[in-house]
């Protein structure tokens, strides 16, 4: 059997961009003892790899390895007579982010009543708008402009966002946020259950204040990147616990290779690309992976 199967890759992150680096490719034929391995390959251009079996036995496994973003492996049935195109989207690894470029408090015009309203953020006990903002760490403020940017967007029935409803907050974490909110806010979501935003979700994950009782969680109902809001009451006073579930975003939206997230932890950067590439939501901060060419030292 002749190899004349030919795969033509594009590589791009979740903007649409091609990757700015070289890559490692290895392609596993399920059934014959046939490796093809492209190394160190340049992903800022179009690549197309030879020498490759086609239909009727064409399908092989293949794993592709960015130096800056986790690892994807998938399965392709490779023409005999044609180019097969593939295009993947990756996912940045959080580990290689040197730094993140943050919007400027001016930017953020729809959330200064929130953070100005919010004087009693646990470990930031006094600090409230611009000051609360710029102190938070940088995961912190990663995980509120996620929550942020998605609690804006989900939209009501009575034509409110959620985030809209959110009165105060009370704690900020990497990976979600407590607030102080109106009851109505439960309603309205409870509300919106037969019009498909909302459904009810378990809230077993997510533990009640002291002196609070569970009051509901919701989710929405995206695929990936859903809002989860859990409520807790104590006689009039109502609280959520606002987050994003990555469910098995990172796994089937990016095709991730599973062994790469055994154990691993759901991280803030996790999340912003999640909503970038499934539901075009742009949390409005950078993950910056490299220096622009013209500061790295030179070689030699």
């Amino acid at each position: 059997m002749e190899k004349t199967g030919r795969l033509q890759l594009d590589l791009l992150d979740v903007y649409g961009d091609r990757l700015d680096e070289r890559v490692d490719i290895i392609l596993r034929h399920l059934e014959l003892a046939d490796v093809v391995g492209a190394r160190d390959v340049d992903a800022r251009k179009r690549l197309l790899i030879k020498n490759l079996y086609g239909t009727p036995r064409g399908m092989y496994r293949m794993l592709i390895d960015p130096p800056s973003y986790l690892p994807a492996a998938s399965f392709v049935n490779l023409h005999a007579s044609e180019i097969t195109s593939q295009t993947y989207v990756f996912v940045v690894d959080p580990e290689k982010v040197i730094r993140v470029e943050f919007p400027d408090w001016t930017e953020l015009a729809f959330a200064h009543s929130l953070l100005t309203n919010s004087r009693q953020v646990l470990g930031y006990i006094g600090q409230s708008g611009e000051t609360l903002y710029g102190g938070l760490d940088e995961l912190r403020r990663a995980g509120l402009l996620n929550i942020l940017a998605k609690s804006r967007r989900t939209v009501l029935p009575g034509g409110t966002s959620v985030l809209e409803n959110i009165q105060e907050l009370r704690e900020i974490r990497g990976d979600r946020f407590f607030a102080k909110v109106p009851q109505t806010l439960r309603e309205d979501i409870k509300n919106s259950i037969p019009a498909g935003l909302f459904a009810e979700a378990s809230g077993v994950l997510h533990r009640p204040p002291d002196g609070f009782s569970p009051a509901g969680s919701y989710k929405t109902a995206d695929s990936y990147g859903n809002l989860q809001v859990s409520f807790f009451a104590r006689a009039e006073e109502w609280v959520a616990d606002i987050d994003i579930d990555d469910a098995a975003g990172l796994e089937h939206a990016f095709q991730v290779a599973r062994n790469t997230l055994t154990g691993r932890p759901t991280h803030p950067f996790d999340i912003q690309q999640i909503l970038i590439k499934t539901q075009e939501l742009d949390p409005g901060y950078r993950l910056i992976l490299r220096e622009p060419a013209a500061a790295r030292p030179a070689k030699g």
